[in-house]
């Protein structure tokens, strides 16, 4: 099967040809396939948001070819309506609200893809649902009226209600608690399993990556400095670190426990695995004791 997103040394520059010309992306080469959780990493200002810009064709490449479902969005028509195939989720969505009601702005994508009115408010009342706000409710309430975490739920169910065949979140959990930041991830899985999707995630957080992705990729001044599944990518730590990157604290936990003596696997990702490996030794300490009486 061909991936869904191909970018074949991707390089971009801003003002190219000025004195105030920087160079963002150099020779990005990477594949996505269709229905993969692929996440990308970086420090700030190593080219993760510039990167995913292309993919919905709000940037074209200085040089390179970036492929979205097949079609190279070299071309301005190309990328006019790619936003009907790629969703792009940004930081804060909330502050994009524009319409007097919540299920106006949620309608708002499918209202101008041309769609039938029927089906407009089908994929509304399921975007809405979905994200776990009430459609009768979002009839008639403001999008202004609501908390924090629901406006960015409406954000997202306005990006979903397309149906997008991939849908890229640049750091979507900003500014959000712990149970915030799990439950809006929870739902972005739940639509990727019911539509099949390929979901690209842009964020800091190695938890959410830890627990979610499939694969990650590692940006570092613009460059693609790693590529693998997570335990790939986080068993290289001090590669990480020197590019101002965290690994999971579940790993960090596992790395100082056998620094310690302590017999643990170091390849541990979750909280779960670590509580599972911790039980492990535990309990192997506890029958080697008993072997012993």
């Amino acid at each position: 099967m061909s991936p869904i997103i191909c970018a074949e040394n991707l390089t971009h520059i801003y003002s190219a040809g000025t004195p105030f010309e920087i160079t963002s992306l150099e020779g990005i080469s990477l594949e996505i396939k269709r229905g993969e959780f692929f996440a990308i990493v970086g420090a700030t200002g190593s080219g993760k948001s510039t990167l995913v810009q292309h993919f919905n064709g709000l940037l074209a490449p200085t040089s390179g070819k970036v492929r979205i479902c097949g079609v190279d969005v070299s071309g301005k028509k190309a990328r006019r309506d790619l936003w009907r195939r790629v969703g792009l989720v940004f930081q804060h969505p909330e502050q994009q609200f524009f319409e007097e009601t919540v299920f106006e702005d949620v309608a708002f994508g499918p209202k101008n893809m041309g769609l039938p009115w029927d089906e407009v408010r089908e994929r509304v009342i399921e975007a809405l649902r979905l994200v776990g706000l009430d459609p009768e409710q979002a009839e008639r309430q403001s999008p202004f009226q609501l908390s924090g975490g629901n406006m960015r739920r409406a954000a997202i169910a306005g990006v979903l209600a397309l149906k997008p065949e991939v849908l890229v979140l640049d750091e979507p959990t900003a500014g959000l608690d712990p149970r915030g930041r799990r439950q809006l991830l929870d739902l972005v899985e739940s639509f990727r399993q019911k539509q099949g999707s390929t979901v690209v995630l842009v964020t800091h957080n190695m938890e959410e990556v830890a627990a979610r992705a499939e694969r990650i990729a590692v940006l570092h001044k613009g460059r693609l400095a790693l590529l693998g599944t997570p335990r790939e990518v986080f068993n290289r730590a001090e590669e990480l670190r020197a590019m101002g990157l965290d690994i999971p604290v579940a790993a960090a936990l596992m790395r100082q426990l056998r620094e310690a003596g302590v017999p643990v696997r170091t390849d541990v990702l979750t909280n779960k695995e670590a509580e599972e490996e911790i039980a492990r030794v535990i309990s192997g300490e506890t029958g080697q004791k008993l072997c012993a009486r």
